[in-house]
């Protein structure tokens, strides 16, 4: 089991910055896609931001400009730079991963518990 651990959340005002990370440990063999998903109660969990093994990466429509999604392959943890911030962001942010975990192809789905990130003035 690969274990995702979130950081960084907390209370901004609009317009102000947070760095969100999720570090990875575990058996792990290569990445194949990370990301960040936001969820506020109520409502459906969305993407807000991934990146797969060749670095591609895409953002939800309402942070592109705004958040970055980076890796730091070495110590097998994920970023996601906000910038901008509004009130709107205030959400649960969860990591997630899928992972390959063996060197014959096979693939775990992972979460993260979640860090509370909370816009407000």
């Amino acid at each position: 089991q690969v274990q995702l651990v979130e950081s960084g959340g907390g209370l901004v005002q609009p317009g102000g910055s947070l760095r969100l990370s999720c570090a990875a440990s575990g058996r792990i063999f290569s990445f194949n896609r990370m990301g960040w998903y936001r969820q506020v109660p109520g409502k459906e969990r969305e993407l807000v931001a991934a990146i797969i093994s060749g670095g591609l990466t895409n953002y939800a429509d309402s942070v592109k400009g705004r958040f970055t999604i980076s890796r730091e392959n070495a110590k097998n943890t994920v970023f996601l730079q906000m910038n901008s911030l509004k009130p709107e962001d205030t959400a649960v942010y969860y990591c997630y991963a899928r992972i390959t975990v063996t060197d014959w192809g096979k693939v775990d789905d992972c979460w993260g518990q979640g860090t509370q990130v909370t816009v407000s003035s």
